[in-house]
């Protein structure tokens, strides 16, 4: 079994949702893969903040480059959160998407949605998508779309959106923002390829997900932002003076986890 037959499969389990995790460096990474997650995903934002850069304008081509050739032959599954492909050219994007591969990337977001708030034109943003699948068959593409991401009231635009990628040849859809149990019943009549959604703390359970049909649901930035508001929390009560708890990853935890494996 390759690893994109393998990542695949983790798609088509009915009732039971890929929890794909996303991290933003090899020891956020390596960590959440000892935990026996099935596949690991990268977050675009955390990515963009770990470099002082901005998230969603093309900035991080190269940092998310870089981080593939650091995770891809770890010992997991990867998927990539690849923005738009970091061109408006389906080439260079089926181009970026090949050396992912080379990697050990075995699936990417490709978003329609821009740094200036606007949405990919569908026929680009098809485009995109059939380039890469030409390029690099065994590579899961799931395709995002942010209708809902930039705001509320899209849902024919969203259903529209849907099926254009699922033509160009995606193999999963993913709609940020939506989380109303009507609204995804209402888009999985339209999907014929996975969906995936993105896990609100005041939304749906991932097990409620699943009884709904989503094949997916991915955590987003949400670990890293948790992560870095942990942090400042803990130097804040340090810098007061109130006790703090021991993390739950301590050093020596820590060491063992970065030490970089291969497959």
């Amino acid at each position: 079994m390759t690893d994109f037959t393998a990542f695949t499969a983790l798609h088509h389990r009915p009732g039971t949702p890929l929890l794909l995790p996303n991290a933003w460096d090899h020891a956020s990474a390596t960590a959440l893969a000892a935990e026996g997650f099935d596949a690991i995903g990268t977050t675009s934002l955390g990515v963009a903040a770990a470099a002082g850069l901005p998230d969603g304008t093309g900035a991080t081509r190269d940092e998310t480059l870089l981080l593939a050739r650091r995770l891809g032959r770890s010992g997991f599954l990867l998927s990539v959160d690849a923005e738009g492909g970091f061109s408006d050219d389906p080439t260079e994007v089926a181009a970026f998407v090949r050396e992912l591969a080379e990697a050990g990337v075995v699936g990417i977001n490709l978003e329609d949605g821009r740094g200036d708030g606007t949405l990919t034109p569908v026929e680009l943003h098809s485009a995109k998508i059939a380039a890469v699948k030409a390029a690099v068959p065994e590579m899961f593409v799931n395709a995002r779309t942010d209708t809902h991401w930039l705001g509320g009231g899209r849902e024919a635009e969203t259903t529209d959106r849907v099926m254009a990628y699922q033509r160009a040849g995606a193999d999963g859809v993913f709609v940020p923002a939506l989380s109303d149990p009507s609204a995804i019943t209402a888009l999985l009549k339209h999907a014929d390829v996975p969906l995936n959604i993105l896990y609100a703390p005041s939304g749906p359970t991932v097990a409620e997900l699943g009884a709904l049909g989503v094949s997916r649901v991915s955590l987003g930035s949400l670990l890293f932002r948790t992560a870095l508001g942990a942090a400042v929390e803990v130097a804040r009560d340090v810098r007061a003076g109130k006790e703090t708890g021991v993390g739950a990853v301590t050093y020596g935890r820590v060491q063992q986890l970065t030490s970089r494996t291969t497959r």
